[in-house]
C-alpha cells in the first residue's frame, strides 16, 4: 500500500496540477463579445430560417396573446382605466423579454455540450447570447407597441426618456437570473420546470393584468404593511409600474373607493410611490443587484467544471 501510495504521489508530481476549464470570462473581453454576438446573430437568424412570414411571426405571439388578454380583461372592467390597451401590450412584450431570457438561457449550456467540451471559449458568452437574442426579439417587438401607443393617442413626455433606463434594470435582472440558471441546470434538472411554474407566477405577480389600483382599492396588511407594498417588493412589478408611470404618467384611478382610496390618488404613479417612498424602492433595486452578483458568482464558480458536469 504504501508503495501505491508512493507511486501515486509521483505521477501526480509529474502530471503537475489538474487542468480547470476556462472561466466564465476567460480574461478576454473583446473575444467574449464578439463569441457573444455571433451566436447570439446566429440564433436570431435561424429562428425564422425557412419560415415564409419570418420576423413577422416575432410580433404576431404578442399582438396575438394581447388581443386575447385585452378582450377578456375588458369584460371584466379593467378597460375602465386610461389607455389600459397600450400598457397590457407593453407589459406583455416586456414580460415576453423577461421569460425568453430567463427561461431560454435555463438548458442553453446543456443544448451546447459539444462546443463546450471540445473548445475553449468564455462560458458565459452561450447564456449572455441568449439574452442578446431576447433584445433583438425586444427591439422588433418594440416598433408594434410604439405604433400602438401612438394610435392609442398616448401623448408624448418627457418621461418617455426613462424608458431606455428602466429597460436596462430590466436586463441586469433578466441576465442575473440567466446566469443563475444556467449553470444550476447543469448539476439540477429540476430548474426547468420550477423556473416554468415561478414564471407563471410572476406573469400575474407583476401587474400585467392586475394594475397596481386594483391592489391598491383593497386595505389588507400583512405584519401591519399595505399590501400593495409588499407587491412591489417584486422587481419585476416594480419596473413594470415604473415603465407605466414612464409612459403614461399618472392617470386617474377609476377605483376609487370612499374610505379607502383618497381623491388624489392616481394610477401610472411611480414605483417609489407604490411601495411607499424611496427607502423602500432600495427593496426591489437591492434584490435586483443581488441576483445579478449571485447570478455571476455561481456561473463563475461553476464554468470550469461544466464539461465535467454535463
Amino acid at each position: 500500500m504504501a508503495g501505491l501510495a508512493g507511486f501515486a504521489d509521483t505521477a501526480a508530481v509529474e502530471l503537475g496540477e489538474p487542468i480547470r476549464g476556462p472561466s466564465a470570462l476567460a480574461g478576454d473581453w473583446r473575444r467574449f463579445w464578439h463569441l457573444t454576438y455571433t451566436i447570439s446573430r446566429t440564433d436570431f437568424k435561424l429562428r425564422f430560417y425557412g419560415s415564409a412570414g419570418g420576423y413577422l411571426w416575432q410580433l404576431v405571439r404578442p399582438l396575438l396573446m394581447f388581443g386575447v388578454l385585452d378582450l377578456v380583461y375588458s369584460l371584466g372592467k379593467l378597460g375602465a382605466i386610461p389607455h389600459y390597451p397600450a400598457m397590457l401590450l407593453s407589459g406583455v412584450v416586456m414580460f415576453n423579454f423577461f421569460m425568453e431570457a430567463t427561461a431560454g438561457a435555463v438548458r442553453c449550456v446543456v443544448d451546447r455540450e459539444n462546443f463546450v467540451r471540445k473548445i475553449q471559449f468564455p462560458r458565459l458568452a452561450i447564456p449572455s447570447a441568449v439574452v442578446l437574442t431576447a433584445c433583438f426579439n425586444l427591439a422588433v417587438n418594440s416598433f408594434a407597441v410604439a405604433v400602438f401607443t401612438a394610435v392609442d393617442g398616448v401623448p408624448v413626455r418627457v418621461t418617455w426618456l426613462e424608458i431606455p433606463l428602466i429597460l436596462v434594470v430590466l436586463l441586469i435582472l433578466a441576465m442575473g437570473i440567466a446566469m443563475l440558471l444556467s449553470a444550476l441546470f447543469v448539476r439540477f434538472r429540476d430548474v426547468q420546470p420550477i423556473w416554468d411554474v415561478v414564471g407563471q407566477v410572476l406573469f400575474y405577480a407583476s401587474l400585467i393584468l392586475i394594475p397596481l389600483e386594483k391592489i391598491q382599492a383593497h386595505t389588507g396588511r400583512i405584519l401591519g404593511i399595505p399590501l400593495a407594498h409588499i407587491w412591489m417588493a417584486n422587481p419585476v412589478a416594480s419596473i413594470m409600474q415604473q415603465y407605466r408611470h414612464a409612459l403614461l404618467g399618472p392617470v386617474p384611478n377609476p377605483y376609487y373607493v370612499s374610505g379607502k382610496l383618497q381623491p388624489t390618488d392616481h394610477g401610472g404613479i411611480s414605483a417609489a410611490a407604490a411601495i411607499g417612498g424611496y427607502p423602500e424602492l432600495l427593496i426591489p433595486i437591492g434584490i435586483v443587484i443581488f441576483l445579478f452578483v449571485a447570478g455571476f458568482w455561481v456561473f463563475n464558480r461553476s464554468a470550469p467544471h461544466i464539461a465535467e458536469n454535463l
